[in-house]
C-alpha cells in the first residue's frame, strides 16, 4: 500500500479544497489500512468539490491515469499504481450494479453517492475494454438546472423573449443544437421546468434520464426491450401529452415521428447535432423530412456552445494576443472587431486552479421561423442563405454573442475562438 501513498502524493491537487483535502489526507495517512472503497469515495468527494463534470480513470502502461473535466477541459490530477487497477474497476462495477466477471464488453450503469454534507449526487458510469485494460468514465450529474434560468445560462434579454414566445405555443418544434457537451440538455431541462404546470401533461423519452423532475413522466430508452426513441415516441402519443421532450433526434425514423407529432397538436422539444441554428433546417431535410413539414412545424432553432468564464478572483485587463489575431484572420475577420473593446483575462490563482477560468456560460443564437425563413426552407435553400435571412431579421450569431460576452468581461476572445473556430 506504500505505492498508493506515493501515487496520491506524486501529483499536487488541481486546487486547494479544504474539506476534500482533509479527507484525502486522512486516507493517505492510513497506510496499510487504506481501502479501495475509501479511495473511490475520496476521489468522488474531491471531484464534486472542484465542480468536475467527469472523472476519467484510464489504464496506461505504467499505472492508472486519473483526470477530471473542469469547465469542459480535462486535467491530470493523480496517477494510481497499476496493481490496484482491477480493484478500482471492480468497486465501480459493484456500485453501478454491473457484471464484475465481464471484462471484454462495454457496460453502462449509474449509482447515487452520498456526499459528506448529506446531499446526493447521481453518477453515470461507462466502462469499456482498452488496450491496457478496462477504463471507467464517471459523469457527475449535479442538478444545476434546478436553479438555472435562461438568463443565468447566458441568453440575452432579446433571445430569451424569443424563446419564451415560442414555448407559449401549443404546437411546433423547439430544437436545441450543437456538438456534444454544448449544454443542449441543460437548456431543454430549463425550458421543461418553465413549462411544468399542474394543468399540463409533459412526457419525456431520454437516453439517459439525467435529472429527475417532479410532476413529469420520464421514460428511459432501453434497446434491450426495443424501447428506442422512435418506439418510445409512438408510445408517448398514447399517454395524452401536451408537451413532449425527446432527448435527441438521432435518425430519420425519430425525426419523421417527431415532426408529425409537432404537426398534430403537440409542442415538441428535442436536440440535434448540428454546427449552428441555420444548419438545423437542411439537416432535417437530409434526414428525409419533407420541406413543407419542416416549414410548418419549426418554431425555433437554438444553436449554442459553452465557453469558460474568467475567474473573478484573478481577473485583469489584457490585450489581444497574436494567436487571436491569426485566428480572426483565418475566419476572414479584422482584428478591429475586438480591439476597440476592453479585454480581460485571468492571471491564474488557487480559486481557478491557475487556469484563469472558473465556471461556464453559453454563447448562442436563436433562429425564429418567419415567412421568409419558411419560404427559404420550401426552396431548399442552403444553410448560408437561411443564416443570412435570419441575421437580416435580427438574429445575433454565436460569434457576435461571444463578442458581447467578451466586451462584458465574462470571457476571453481566445475562449470564444476556441469553441467556434473548428
Amino acid at each position: 500500500m506504500k505505492d498508493i501513498v506515493k501515487a496520491f502524493s506524486a501529483k499536487k491537487a488541481v486546487s486547494d479544497v479544504p474539506v476534500t483535502r482533509k479527507t484525502l489526507s486522512e486516507e493517505l495517512s492510513s497506510g496499510a489500512d487504506m481501502s479501495i472503497i475509501n479511495v473511490i469515495e475520496s476521489l468522488l468527494e474531491y471531484a464534486h468539490e472542484l465542480n468536475a463534470s467527469d472523472i476519467h480513470i484510464d489504464p496506461i502502461r505504467e499505472g492508472i491515469r486519473v483526470r477530471l473535466r473542469l469547465d469542459g477541459v480535462l486535467k491530470d490530477t493523480h496517477t494510481f499504481p497499476k496493481s490496484i487497477h482491477q480493484e478500482i474497476i471492480s468497486r465501480i462495477k459493484v456500485l453501478a450494479s454491473l457484471r464484475t466477471d465481464e471484462h471484454q464488453a462495454a457496460q453502462d450503469g449509474r449509482f447515487r453517492h452520498l456526499l459528506e454534507g448529506g446531499a446526493f449526487v447521481d453518477i453515470r458510469v461507462s466502462i469499456a475494454p482498452t488496450y491496457h485494460g478496462e477504463n471507467a468514465v464517471l459523469r457527475l450529474l449535479a442538478d444545476h438546472s434546478e436553479e438555472a434560468t435562461l438568463g443565468t445560462l447566458g441568453f440575452s434579454d432579446e433571445d430569451r423573449k424569443k424563446i419564451e414566445r415560442a414555448i407559449k405555443r401549443s404546437t411546433g418544434m423547439i430544437l436545441s443544437t450543437g456538438p456534444t457537451g454544448s449544454g443542449k440538455t441543460t437548456t431543454l431541462y430549463t425550458l421543461i421546468k418553465m413549462l411544468n404546470q399542474p394543468e399540463v401533461a409533459i412526457v419525456t423519452i431520454e437516453d439517459p434520464i439525467e435529472y429527475s423532475i417532479d410532476g413529469i413522466e420520464q421514460i428511459q430508452v432501453n434497446t434491450r426491450t426495443c424501447l428506442t426513441f422512435a418506439n418510445g415516441l409512438r408510445s408517448i402519443l398514447r399517454q395524452d401529452p401536451d408537451i413532449i421532450m425527446v432527448g435527441e433526434i438521432r435518425d430519420a425514423e425519430t425525426a419523421s415521428i417527431a415532426v408529425n407529432t409537432a404537426l398534430t397538436g403537440h409542442l415538441l422539444l428535442s436536440t440535434l447535432h448540428t454546427n449552428d441554428a441555420a444548419t438545423t433546417l437542411p439537416r432535417l431535410s437530409d434526414m428525409g423530412i419533407d420541406a413543407y413539414l419542416i416549414a410548418s412545424t419549426m418554431n425555433v432553432a437554438i444553436g449554442q456552445r459553452l465557453v469558460r468564464t474568467i475567474c473573478t478572483a484573478c481577473k485583469t485587463n489584457t490585450e489581444l494576443s497574436e494567436q487571436a489575431r491569426k485566428s480572426l484572420a483565418e475566419l476572414g475577420l479584422d482584428a478591429s472587431v475586438a480591439e476597440h473593446q476592453s479585454l480581460f483575462s485571468g492571471r491564474g490563482c488557487n480559486e481557478c486552479a491557475n487556469s484563469g477560468y472558473k465556471g461556464r456560460i453559453c454563447i448562442n443564437e436563436v433562429l425564429v421561423s418567419s415567412p421568409k425563413i419558411r419560404d427559404a426552407i420550401l426552396r431548399r435553400a442552403s444553410s448560408e442563405e437561411i443564416r443570412a435571412i435570419a441575421v437580416s431579421e435580427g438574429m445575433t450569431t454565436m460569434f457576435a454573442d461571444g463578442l458581447k460576452k467578451v466586451s462584458q468581461g465574462l470571457t476571453t476572445i481566445e475562449e470564444v475562438l476556441r469553441v467556434i473556430h473548428e
